[in-house]
């Protein structure tokens, strides 16, 4: 039976029963139980208990009248057994997550069939502090409500359709680097000795293609791409049309759209700085523009040029990236093709290894738990594994402030602490309501962050 719990609630059974060794007693009962769930009490169960000002004090007084103990010292057995009123209130835990649609039994059943058990004394304790049974059972069945198919993910109609042409402001940040810096002082001194004005994406892989010492430039000459040739599809290029597909910018149209996808490209790699490989990376994604279709026509495999590129970023093991492919394989497993906050909150715990992760593990939140609380906040869906993961607008703000906090701390690559702080500025999302569940608040998180950068 004990196989089904959730790590929080074997925790308030082995509570209960540890308590009952040090008081004495010969067996667990219900009484102890609900004392370990009081202990136990995270998120709104705690709220509930809190709202009726009940303090560990206060139960203990009420408890001690119904209890039975002895009065030799504490028993040492390692397991006691738990009486007849007990085992009613764990088959009925049982019961209820069966009716409810879950696979495994939650803190919340234990709460419940506590509560509901008239039997015992545990009712009788709690209704003589003030607690009210009928308003506080209504609260805990939401929360362990069947889980839904949902065909759609609840933060997706958040995202709006937004032209990157009204994202200008962001392309300020693509040569903050030192190596894309160079890059561009070498396409613009190319426009200098050109009949154009307007900065192409030919310019652009041009300039990055004349570092002959770059990593990435060798990549380019496995693929037979070298600057000589290059140089020489594009001096047979006689027509800037593929360049625009939009109004004038500083950059062509098309040269803009690479850009901003190179930024984006940057925060889902996990960089805090637009490095040239993500600059080729946002050309291939667009898939727009001459310097492209001078590629297409050396007869390159964007996929091939594009996994030789990451191939190198992904050895680095940057926090951010472990974080967003752990976010994907955990929609996949909902079935689901969309990526949220909750998904960033799972792949956080999932990193582990990173600061966000051990202030997590700190604050007692595991990935078992975090994933049945998820699951039964957005259901499953029926996407095809095979579609393109998209991330909703909340998730893409997250992952915009996280890239803000990496270089405010100087940081070039944004690590999980970012993550899982830019979180808490978006009190709504689906992430800060599951950690609310699970008993952690944003002044936790925050606090936890600050004392392990101190340490």
């Amino acid at each position: 039976m004990f196989e089904k719990f959730t790590e929080k609630a074997i925790n308030v059974v082995s509570s209960s029963q540890e308590t009952a060794k040090k008081i004495g007693a010969k067996k667990v009962t219900p009484e102890l139980l609900l004392l370990a769930l009081f202990d136990e009490a995270r998120g709104i169960s705690l709220k509930i208990f809190k709202s009726y000002d009940i303090t560990r004090e206060k139960l203990i007084i009420e408890i001690k009248k119904y209890i039975n103990h002895t009065n030799c010292s504490a028993i040492t057995a390692e397991t006691l057994p738990f009486d007849e009123g007990y085992k009613e209130i764990l088959k009925k835990s049982l019961d209820l997550a069966n009716k409810s649609g879950n696979p495994t039994i939650l803190y919340e059943h234990l709460f419940l069939s506590a509560i509901s058990d008239k039997k015992s004394n545990t009712v009788k304790i709690l209704e003589d502090l003030g607690f009210d049974i009928y308003k506080s059972k209504l609260l805990l069945e939401k929360l362990v409500q069947k889980k839904i198919k949902r065909l759609y993910h609840p933060e997706i109609e958040e995202n709006k359709d937004s032209s990157l042409s009204n994202k200008s402001t962001e392309t300020d940040n693509i040569f903050d680097s030192e190596e894309s810096a160079k890059v561009f002082e070498r396409a613009v001194a190319k426009l200098s000795t050109s009949n154009y004005e307007i900065l192409g994406t030919e310019q652009i892989l041009s300039s990055i293609l004349e570092d002959k010492n770059s990593e990435l430039t060798q990549i380019f000459a496995k693929y037979g791409v070298t600057s000589e040739n290059f140089e020489d599809k594009l001096a047979k290029i006689q027509s800037r049309q593929a360049e625009y597909e939009g109004r004038q910018i500083i950059f062509t149209p098309n040269a803009f759209t690479a850009m901003s996808t190179a930024l984006q490209t940057a925060k889902e790699l996990g960089s805090s700085v637009v490095l040239p490989e993500h600059i080729v990376l946002g050309m291939l994604k667009t898939k727009r523009g001459i310097a492209y279709e001078i590629l297409k026509e050396l007869k390159i495999s964007d996929d091939d040029l594009a996994h030789a590129i990451i191939k190198p970023i992904e050895k680095q093991m940057p926090e951010t990236l472990t974080i967003l492919r752990l976010a994907k394989e955990e929609a996949r497993r909902l079935g689901r093709n969309v990526v949220g906050t909750e998904m960033f909150l799972l792949g956080i715990i999932g990193e582990g290894t990173g600061i966000g992760g051990q202030v997590l593990s700190e604050l007692e939140i595991n990935i078992k738990d975090a994933r049945t609380v998820i699951e039964n906040m957005i259901g499953f869906g029926d996407e095809y594994y095979d579609r393109e993961i998209i991330f909703t607008e909340r998730a893409k703000r997250v992952l915009e402030k996280a890239w803000e906090l990496a270089k405010k701390d100087n940081k070039q690559k944004i690590e999980s602490s970012h993550m899982l702080l830019a979180l808490t500025t978006e009190p709504d999302s689906l992430a800060m309501k599951a950690l609310e569940q699970l008993g952690v608040d944003a002044v936790e998180i925050k606090e936890g962050i600050k004392k392990f950068k101190e340490a």
